[in-house]
């Protein structure tokens, strides 16, 4: 059964500014080969900015450049970005295929402190794709803190989570990656920026990858600009949930 070979890029993200975050993740990116799917931090041309998609880069420009990074590197190219679109200005997630095709998970869970709820349009659709034998749930920060929203229905093996996760509540984001993987029995990916923003909020990142059974697999040190890697596999997973199939009863949800 199919390995999965994923790397999280850890980085800053330079404030209202396109062009120089693609300029960043270029550099981030022009030694990666091998890897089956590489995952950038939500909003990653902007930083989390209630004004990003009035000034942001069009969809198009966006989806081109991470096309072309999948082509350079043979691996799904995964983060979101501010954009504005025929319904308004959304918090999309964009995973970019190397054969061109393009997945869009708009953020369903927008983040009221911040009043992103005002400035943003809220997705309605839970998203699965499927990518090299593997089934994979895209969302984007604020909706860890939701479970039912993330709920495994017995229909994917490895959830995304891309966020600007402020340091303070650091250690929300940590227990809830862990707790994630647990309930769900699935490996789970966070990927979070480091750095400060034109706000003034502090990122430690933090980001990591977790076992089904809620072992860290790949982590880092607090506040470094950096790679994650692990490997993920997909016959440990499915062996792991025969064996304790607690998911068998797990109560039904209707959203």
């Amino acid at each position: 059964m199919p390995t999965l070979k994923v790397s999280l890029l850890q980085q800053p993200l330079v404030w209202m500014d396109g062009a120089a975050n693609l300029r960043h993740f270029d550099l981030c990116m022009e030694n990666i080969s091998g890897r089956d799917l590489i995952i950038l931090p939500e909003m990653f041309t902007t930083g989390f900015a209630m004004e990003a998609a009035l000034q942001s880069l069009p969809e198009e420009q966006v989806i081109d450049w991470m096309h072309h990074k999948a082509q350079q590197t043979q691996g799904m190219i995964a983060g979101s970005a501010a954009l504005q679109t025929e319904l308004g200005p959304v918090n999309r997630f964009l995973l970019v295929q190397p054969d061109g095709k393009v997945h869009r998970y708009d953020k369903r869970h927008l983040f009221r402190m911040a009043d992103e709820h005002h400035h943003y349009q809220a997705g309605e659709d839970r998203l699965i794709i499927e990518w090299r034998g593997w089934r994979i749930l895209p969302l984007i920060c604020y909706d860890l803190r939701f479970p039912v929203w993330s709920r495994n229905r017995n229909d994917y093996d490895l959830a995304l989570y891309v966020a600007n996760w402020p340091a303070p509540r650091s250690l929300h984001w940590q227990t809830l990656l862990q707790a994630r993987a647990i309930e769900n029995q699935v490996f789970v990916a966070g990927c979070n920026r480091v750095g400060s923003d034109g706000n003034g909020h502090h990122y430690r990142g933090d980001s990591q990858i977790i076992s089904p059974q809620g072992v860290i697999l790949a982590s880092t040190d607090a506040h470094l600009a950096t790679r994650l890697d692990a490997s993920l596999s997909l016959h440990e997973l499915q062996e792991y949930r025969e064996a304790f199939p607690a998911w068998q009863d797990a109560d039904p949800f209707n959203l």
